[in-house]
């Protein structure tokens, strides 16, 4: 797969106040001159705007976890992957690169796929979250899921969750992709065990599953899909 993908930049996106991750950072050298605003919470200045500080002692945040409100307190530095993993027992995306380059952090957030290690857990605030425990029903697999097993898509399986919600980020989007759009959607994800072939015959099969819609049964039971 190619390394360059469509993958989602939390450190591009604004937060509610107007000012990026980045903006904050080539701010910080300004901000850092000016004096925190007593009384209240801690504020400081940065490209032109108002930032709140949080920590270094951890704060109460709620995160909106596959539908799901759910509780907890890090500390500020803390990322949404870790969070997940240590303290709210969701451990399907897997801590590997902790680097942003291979992808088996991949989760969805407000529809778009983001790399857990490098997105703050308190920045997750207020967003929908979706991790791969979301997508079966019960016994039922999602039709990712689904295709990844009958097309033999995973080895090793480290790298398998975030590429199963990288592609089903892609179906999402692009119902039919095409062969570059499906190498923009999963060009963040690596696997070193090389499954690509099968990884492109699942996302295949279930782009194919997901338009019929789900299967409907007929009279005596049986499904017509």
């Amino acid at each position: 797969m190619s390394s360059s993908d469509e993958r989602h930049d939390p450190a591009a996106d604004s937060n509610e106040s107007g000012v990026s991750r980045r903006k904050f950072l080539q701010g910080t050298g300004v901000a850092l001159t000016i004096p925190l605003v007593a009384g209240g919470e801690k504020v400081v200045k940065a490209a032109g705007a108002e930032v709140k500080i949080f920590g270094p002692e951890k704060v109460n945040i709620t995160l909106n976890i596959n539908g799901s409100p759910k509780q907890v307190s890090v500390e500020p530095r803390a990322t949404l992957l870790d969070t997940l993993r240590n303290d709210l027992d969701t451990t399907g995306a897997k801590r590997v690169c902790d680097r942003a380059t291979c992808g088996a952090c991949t989760m969805i957030i407000d529809g778009k796929p983001v790399y857990g290690c490098t997105t703050l857990a308190i920045e997750a605030q207020g967003r929908k979250i979706e991790t791969v425990e979301s997508l079966a029903a019960g016994d039922k697999l999602h039709p990712v899921q689904q295709a990844f097993w009958d097309n033999d898509a995973q080895q090793c399986g480290f790298c398998t969750p975030g590429f199963v919600m990288a592609c089903k980020a892609l179906l999402d989007k692009h119902p039919s992709p095409t062969d570059e759009q499906i190498e923009m959607g999963v060009g963040g994800n690596l696997c070193r065990c090389g499954t690509y072939n099968g990884i492109k015959g699942a996302i295949a099969q279930a782009s194919a599953t997901l338009k019929k819609g789900p299967a409907k049964l007929t009279r005596g039971g049986k499904s017509n899909g």
